[in-house]
């Protein structure tokens, strides 16, 4: 059996365990004074938040699409770019060191955390969670669905615009890595949702995406750490507005249009709230 399969497999357990853990820890009673017998509705875990619903779907994606442009990501997206930035000053030395195209590590982890793979993976769980009653599993089914959504459109633009070439001279398509970005995303949502006994075993394994991607020498240095700055601020971001309370403004993005008017100017400007 080949590496690459080995390594999908290790993937699938390690959520797949993270839902299994949810819902025993469901199944079992909170320590303490257990309720009277009768008191049925006080032991029954809510199904879900009643926000983060099939229904619900599509202005979700709206929210958590438009809510990346937040102060709440100020800080990491100084950090991840200041890293960014820095890392930049090594992308060729950090390539001649690690390139290993042929290495299996690197082969194994490209085709096992290919975007396909983790699109079908995610979707997979998606549907699992719409059928299961442990609330924890199912909104954490539903934040990835949305983060690998919302990562994969500002993973395809930035790569569109910026237009860098590979190391390997492949394509234009370098920046941002879009392997680490999936990668950071769905750990991310892990974490918020699990907190640090998922997040340890995602964020490590998202490490490994990208290292394996320099080792492929299919991205630079910079394009790994941008690519995790984006996934985690995607995957923050949708953990964020998904759980916001009912009783919270949860409508949609809403777009005002105003004209600009000048000696040498005509434009529409566009104001986006949420």
């Amino acid at each position: 059996m080949t590496t690459s399969v080995w390594t999908l497999r290790a993937v699938v357990a390690l959520l797949l365990a993270v839902g299994a853990a949810d819902r025993l820890g469901a199944q079992s009673p909170a320590p303490g004074p257990q309720p009277a017998a009768g008191s049925q509705a006080q032991v029954d875990e809510p199904r879900d938040d009643g926000g983060r619903t099939v229904a619900r779907l599509v202005p979700n994606l709206l929210r958590g699409t438009v809510g990346v442009f937040s102060t709440d990501n100020v800080k990491p997206l100084f950090v991840g770019g200041s890293a960014t930035a820095v890392g930049a000053l090594f992308d060729d030395k950090i390539a001649d060191w690690i390139a290993d195209p042929d290495h299996g590590f690197g082969a194994s982890l490209e085709d096992g955390a290919a975007p396909a793979v983790m699109g079908a993976g995610v979707a997979a769980l998606f549907v699992s969670g719409r059928f299961v009653g442990a609330a924890r599993y199912r909104a954490l089914t539903y934040d990835w669905l949305q983060a690998f959504l919302i990562n994969a459109g500002y993973t395809t633009l930035l790569k569109e615009v910026v237009h860098r070439g590979r190391p390997n001279g492949d394509d234009n398509l370098s920046f941002p890595s879009g392997h680490a970005s999936n990668a950071f995303a769905l750990a991310t949502v892990a974490e918020r949702h699990y907190g640090w006994k998922a997040g340890v075993p995602a964020y490590v394994l998202a490490g490994a995406v990208a290292v394996s991607r320099l080792q492929r020498n299919k991205h630079y240095l910079s394009d790994v750490l941008a690519g995790a700055t984006l996934g985690y601020i995607v995957g923050r971001t949708v953990v964020r507005v998904n759980g916001k309370p009912l009783d919270a403004p949860r409508g949609g993005a809403q777009l005002s249009l105003s004209p600009v008017v000048g000696r040498r100017t005509r434009a529409i400007a566009a104001t986006v709230t949420f």
